[in-house]
């Protein structure tokens, strides 16, 4: 069975506007992938009305493959810390 890695979403919090720019920047010029789409929004946390935290959401979708015609193999691995 063959088994190709078409896209990956990935979402991201980061601290400021600026963070959330660079991250985007970042994908943009990686050459291991097209970045297909991205987004990045200003989250508040609230409590009794008070904000009480914000952050930046970042979403980037990362095209590894056509679905229709694959090419490559692609291993992704993740690390905690």
């Amino acid at each position: 069975m063959s088994r190709y890695l078409v896209s990956t979403v990935e979402t991201y919090r980061v601290d400021t506007e600026r963070d959330a720019m660079q991250a985007i920047e970042e994908a943009k010029s990686d050459n291991h992938y097209v970045l297909g789409k991205y987004s990045s929004e200003h989250k508040e946390v609230k409590s009794k009305g008070e904000v009480v935290d914000e952050y930046w959401k970042v979403i980037l979708t990362k095209n590894f493959n056509n679905i229709k015609e694959p090419e490559y193999k692609v291993t992704v691995s993740y690390e905690v810390e």
